[in-house]
């Protein structure tokens, strides 16, 4: 009489009152219903099939000038076009523009000013003598 084979792990395993069960050994992760593993099979199949079509559009011998993948044209539409849903106004994001924006011509206005008033103030202290420029 042969005797049956040993008990795998996941059978001999107890768990412990100080560590939580590992997730390969949690039920909730492999014991899936039918409507679970038909939805699973069902996107595994929609993805093998646009494999495939990738694969035969980028395989072929005599190619179109753009291959198109639907993966990444979807990305790349979420990326770049769809950008409100991820993006609030807040004041937060208000100021932030309005400091991006007017902050680096105000600092020029402002470093141009006064570099103009001290040459100025130069000029009629008589400290500083005015080269002769056509352009500035």
């Amino acid at each position: 009489m042969a005797s049956a084979p040993p008990p795998s792990a996941a059978r001999l395993y107890r768990p412990n009152r100080f560590v939580s069960l590992p997730a390969e050994l949690d039920p909730d992760t492999y014991d899936t219903s039918p409507e679970k593993r038909r939805a699973e099979a069902e996107r595994l199949a929609i993805r093998s099939q646009l494999k495939r079509q990738y694969l035969l559009q980028l395989n072929n011998p005599s190619p179109p000038a753009v291959i198109e993948d639907p993966a990444l044209i979807r990305w790349a539409y979420a990326k770049s076009q769809n950008v409100y849903p991820t993006f609030r106004p807040t004041p937060k994001t208000s100021f932030l523009g309005a400091a991006y924006a007017l902050g680096p011509l105000l600092f020029w206005i402002a470093v141009l000013k006064a570099h103009r008033d001290y040459k100025e103030k130069r000029i009629q202290e008589g400290k500083y003598k005015r080269p002769f420029s056509v352009f500035f």
